[in-house]
Formats: structure tokens, C-alpha cells, sequence
């Protein structure tokens, strides 16, 4: 059996050849711990260090304010619970969007269940929060603001700088799950008022099992790991190679930035052409990231996904594909479950071909028509 074409960049992306190079020394050669002191040691901390920097370049950010984490899930963790016991703590309200990631999401709603207060704005139909609707949902009670970069289903992107001085007007903070938009958009951490950031490596070619946490400095948060006190209260022995990993992917998105968006959009525009059947773009599609299109298609309500085994691709993000909910996401925007259950999200990047595209336009034609004519 072939394998499927994978279109699910969404989910994962594949590992970098350049990123695995950069990798290799660190595994069986130099297992040093970045925190021992002599020549091992100090080998694997110089090239954490080196890591940090990369990361630190792609946003703009000091170098001293990089932590590394296991992923933006606990990156994301860190930053919302770290910020609401954090000493002296006196606001107790979050904001956040309906649309956010659910390690945003049941993190906040774990903070509500003991003492915090929780307010979720909805966004437009289109994915996009109205910064009116924002603004009137924010108060001095509001400790912190969690707005998602770059949705990780229908690839909207948020106005983040708006979003950040409207935060920053009613003295909250600030965090922004980039996940999804980290080295692949342009981000500056003060440009857009950006206090606490997530990131992770596996989204944009590197390992799966590393991440960051961007905090600016000032910006107090209690450690979410207690115990050996690495990485400025994020305790635990840093896994070099995977460190060393997402260095060098943040390192090769900045060189090929405009070029992977470029690729993208050419690829989604000839997906776009190739389809035949009537089909609903969820989630706006000028501002948002184009290696991601999120489909529905008028009159199906049975999951497409089933009769596409020649695609890997998703109805939804990975996180909730186990539980076979129909997405949060799309229900916020309006759609009904069983035509949000029938949707397929599409993800496409530096690897895809132009041949991936058109055999996938082709078989979702195909399984469309075939679902269309079977419901008649």
C-alpha cells in the first residue's frame, strides 16, 4: 500500500534534513549535560546558548528572555497559570478568544475553577475577533490577554499589534500562542506589545518534544516545574539535540521566510483552481496563513475524511481528532456540527508539490461528487 500524500502540515511538518544535521552531534557524542561543569558540559551549553539566540533573532526579543519548554502546551500552561499565582497577583480575569487552541482554553477554564474569572470573546465569522467587541470585554480586573496568532484550523491571522495596545491599556499582559506562526510570519515582540509568547519546533520543520517560552522581562511568573531551577525556573536537564533542533529550523524559517510563504500561496491558489465542486472557505481568506485551507462543502454532512485514504490530512486539529467532537473552531464560526464534522483541513509547505495539489484537488472532487450523488 502507497503512502498517502501528507497535507496534514497542520498537525506536524517534516523534519528538516538540515535541521536533523544539526542535531546529529548531540545525540551520542556530545550527551553532556548543559549544566555540568567541565568540557561536556560546557560543549552542550554553548550550543543551548546558541539556540536560544536563534530563537531570540526570529522575534525580535533578548536573548536573556528565551526559556526553553517540552512544546507551546506547556509553554502555554507556563505562561497562564505562572502568570495568575504569580506573587503579589491581585487582577483574577482572563481573556481569550472561543477560538483559541485547547491548551489555552482548559487551562483557563482550569484557572476559573480555582478562583480566576474567565471571559471568552467570540470572534466574527470569518475567524477574526472585531477589536471592538475585544476591547469592551477588557477592565482593570484583566491579569491577562491570550490571543492565538495564527489558528491552528482555518490559518486567520489576528491583529495582534491592536490586540496587544488594547491589553496594554487596561494594564494586562499580553500572551500569544504562536505555535503556528512562529517563523512562519513576521513577529516582533515589541512592535506588536507582546509580553509572553509560546512556540514550539514542530511546526516549522524541527523536533516534536521542544519548544520556548518567550516572557518579557519584567513580566513575573511562577515556575509551572519545580526542582533543579534550569532555564529561569523551568527545572529539568535541557535535551541538547532537540534544543540544538529548534535553533536551526528558527534559523532556516528566517532565511526562507518570504520564500515558504511565497510557495504556500501558490500552492493554495492552485488547490483553490483545481477544485470543481462547490465548496466554503472557512475562516478569511486575505489574512490568514495560505498553507493552511480549512473546506466545507454545502450539502455534505458525513465526514469526507473516510473516503480520502490516498491524502493524510485532518477534519480539525490533531489535538481533538481523538475524541471526534466536531471543532470548537468551526462551530464558533457558525457552522452547524455535522457540516463542521464534513470538513477537511488542508495543510501544505516547504516539501509539498505541485503534484501533491493537483492529485489532492482531484480526489476530493472525486469523494465530494461521490457523497453528493450517494445523498440524492
Amino acid at each position: 500500500m502507497s503512502m498517502p500524500i501528507y497535507l496534514d502540515y497542520g498537525a506536524t511538518t517534516p523534519l528538516d534534513p538540515a535541521v536533523a544535521a544539526a542535531m546529529e552531534p548531540w545525540g551520542v557524542d556530545g550527551f553532556g549535560n548543559p549544566h555540568s561543569a567541565h568540557m561536556w558540559g560546557y560543549k552542550a551549553k554553548a550550543a543551548v546558548e546558541r539556540a536560544r539566540e536563534q530563537v531570540a533573532i526570529l522575534i525580535n526579543a533578548p536573548v536573556e528572555s528565551i526559556a526553553f519548554t517540552s512544546g507551546a502546551t506547556e509553554s502555554n500552561n507556563w505562561a497562564l497559570k505562572g502568570l495568575l499565582t504569580a506573587p503579589g497577583q491581585t487582577r483574577r480575569r482572563i481573556v481569550t478568544l472561543a477560538t483559541e487552541h485547547s491548551s489555552v482554553l482548559e487551562t483557563a477554564q482550569y484557572l476559573a475553577g480555582i478562583g480566576a474569572q474567565l471571559t471568552i470573546v467570540p470572534v466574527r465569522e470569518h475567524g477574526l475577533v472585531d477589536l471592538g467587541d475585544l476591547e469592551r470585554a477588557l477592565g482593570e480586573d484583566v491579569a491577562l490577554v491570550s490571543v492565538m496568532a495564527v489558528n491552528n484550523e482555518i490559518g486567520v491571522v489576528q491583529d495582534l499589534a491592536g490586540i496587544g495596545r488594547r491589553a496594554h491599556a487596561v494594564g494586562a499582559v499580553f500572551h500569544v500562542d504562536a505555535a503556528q506562526g512562529f517563523g512562519k510570519l513576521p513577529l516582533d515582540v515589541d512592535v506588536m506589545g507582546i509580553d509572553l509568547m509560546s512556540v514550539t519546533a514542530h511546526k516549522i520543520y524541527g523536533p516534536k518534544g521542544v519548544g520556548a517560552l518567550y516572557r518579557r522581562p519584567f513580566t513575573v511568573i511562577t515556575p509551572l516545574l519545580h526542582g533543579g531551577g534550569q532555564e529561569d525556573g523551568r527545572s529539568g536537564t535541557l535535551p541538547t539535540a532537540l534544543i540544538a533542533g529548534l535553533g536551526e529550523a528558527a534559523r532556516i524559517a528566517g532565511e526562507r521566510m518570504a520564500a515558504d510563504q511565497a510557495h504556500a500561496l501558490q500552492l493554495r491558489d492552485r488547490l483553490l483552481a483545481g477544485l470543481s465542486v462547490l465548496h466554503r472557505i472557512n475562516g478569511d481568506l486575505d489574512r490568514r496563513w495560505p498553507g493552511n485551507l480549512n473546506l466545507s462543502f454545502p450539502g455534505l454532512v458525513m465526514p469526507l475524511i473516510q473516503q480520502l485514504p490516498g491524502l493524510a490530512i485532518s477534519s480539525g486539529s490533531a489535538c481533538a481528532a481523538v475524541t471526534g467532537r466536531a471543532s470548537h473552531v468551526l462551530t464558533a464560526l457558525g457552522l452547524p456540527e455535522p457540516t463542521a464534522k464534513a470538513s477537511l483541513r488542508l495543510g501544505f509547505g516547504r516539501f509539498t508539490t505541485a503534484k501533491d495539489i493537483d492529485t489532492a484537488a482531484t480526489l476530493i472532487n472525486a469523494a465530494v461528487q461521490r457523497q453528493l450523488e450517494e445523498l440524492a
